[in-house]
């Protein structure tokens, strides 16, 4: 009758022996190690070394010639001989003559010209002596007021005109006759013909398109960064510019081969560009056969170009590793205790492995150049010395490799 009593009870006995069994055997709690502090991070520092140096600057542009014309025909004929240089490509030298126009009519034209002033002459010398004649007439009748037509005044004046006359229409013939030998002012190169041998020519005319080859020009865009490291002539010399002008090396790559030409920059625009806000500086380049070296190779217009130009000098300028850079314009420095304090610097150039900056950092300083994530400001760290660049090496790693590009010009 108290069978439905004994399978709860055989449960509750089995539960109380295994509370019993985990109470008597659980494991003694043992005290925890002593926690430690951890370990400060090594960075790799350096002193900020403040030097004097120049910083050049590396854009891009495209040669184009410093003077280009169209030669018109200033007379109509036709066109009897060209030069065998008259072609595209063809060099010609000052003064040589390109084009001969047909010019018998234009001889012809200076013969009559040679007449009107030979009897323009004869009348005048004919109405001077009648001047004279008529002077005397008029003392010998006793009256010294005579008017000028009985003198012939006007009629003198009038014979002197004529003769002006006749020689400035001497002077257009010989001008005319000259003008059929088209000629150019300077040594250049023919860019395009439009005209040939036994083409009939007139007033207004294209003839072809030429180029003074002993100087071209390359524009040259600047960002206001870059605008601050050179001596950029912005002023005339009557407003204080100076006189030196910056030197600029040209360098491109002609036939397969890189050459390197030595310019000057000379002037920029008179405005700056409205949707870029750049600066363009003007570069000349003399001789742009002649390289630097003493080779012979074309600056050819059209060719696209790098070039450096030479920075002014810069005091206060703090030479870094490029990886020294956090954040674009910061760099983290240490204090006496090795405490991490950030700092926002001037950025005045990059390139792939330096920064040049200028910060208000004395020449004790040690800027961190590694692990910037890891070690926020106010962090403690073990620095891990570096030497400074020495002043050769700050000039070396100033001046880029012909390869190397600033990072503010690879967009141009």
């Amino acid at each position: 009758m108290h069978k439905p009593y004994v399978l709860p009870a055989s449960i509750i006995t089995i539960g109380a022996l295994a509370i019993a069994l985990l109470v008597f055997f659980k494991p003694t709690p043992e005290p925890a190690p002593p926690e430690t502090t951890p370990a400060n991070v090594k960075v790799s520092v350096i002193p900020a070394q403040k030097l004097v140096t120049r910083l050049s600057v590396t854009t891009q542009g495209t040669v184009t010639p410093r003077r280009e014309i169209d030669l018109l025909s200033q007379v109509a004929g036709q066109i009897l001989s060209v030069e065998t240089n008259f072609v595209d490509g063809g060099f010609f030298e000052t003064s040589q003559v390109l084009i001969q126009i047909d010019d018998r009519e234009y001889q012809a034209a200076l013969l009559r010209a040679k007449a009107q002033v030979a009897e323009a002459q004869y009348r005048l010398a004919e109405e001077k002596g009648v001047s004279r004649q008529a002077k005397r007439e008029w003392r010998d009748l006793g009256n010294q007021n005579a008017n000028d037509l009985f003198l012939r005044k006007p009629q003198l004046a009038s014979a002197q005109a004529n003769l002006e006359s006749a020689r400035g229409a001497l002077d257009m013939a010989a001008l005319n006759l000259e003008r059929t030998r088209i000629m150019v002012p300077f040594n250049g190169r023919v860019k395009q013909t439009y005209v040939d041998l036994g083409q009939y020519t007139t007033p207004g005319s294209r003839l072809a398109t030429v180029y003074d080859s002993t100087l071209v020009e390359i524009r040259l865009p600047l960002t206001e960064q870059q605008a601050a490291l050179i001596d950029l002539p912005l002023l005339p010399q009557s407003m204080g510019a100076t006189l030196r002008l910056p030197p600029v090396a040209i360098r491109a790559s002609v036939a397969g081969e890189k050459h390197t030409w030595l310019g000057v920059l000379t002037r920029t625009d008179s405005f700056v560009d409205a949707n870029s806000r750049m600066y363009y500086a003007i570069a000349e380049v003399r001789n742009p056969f002649l390289t630097s070296d003493g080779q012979v190779a074309p600056l050819l217009p059209g060719l696209f170009v790098e070039a450096e130009i030479e920075g002014r000098e810069i005091t206060d300028v703090i030479q870094l590793p490029r990886k020294a850079l956090f954040e674009r314009d910061k760099i983290f420095s240490l204090d006496s205790h090795n405490k991490i304090s950030s700092n926002t610097v001037r950025v005045l150039r990059k390139s792939e492995e330096f920064v040049w900056i200028q910060a208000g950092f004395d020449d004790q300083t040690l800027v961190s150049t590694e692990k910037q994530g890891l070690t926020p400001a106010g962090s403690v760290v073990d620095p891990i010395h570096l030497d400074a660049p020495t002043q050769l090496e700050i000039q070396t790693a100033a001046t880029p490799t012909p390869t190397s590009i600033d990072d503010e010009t690879k967009g141009l």
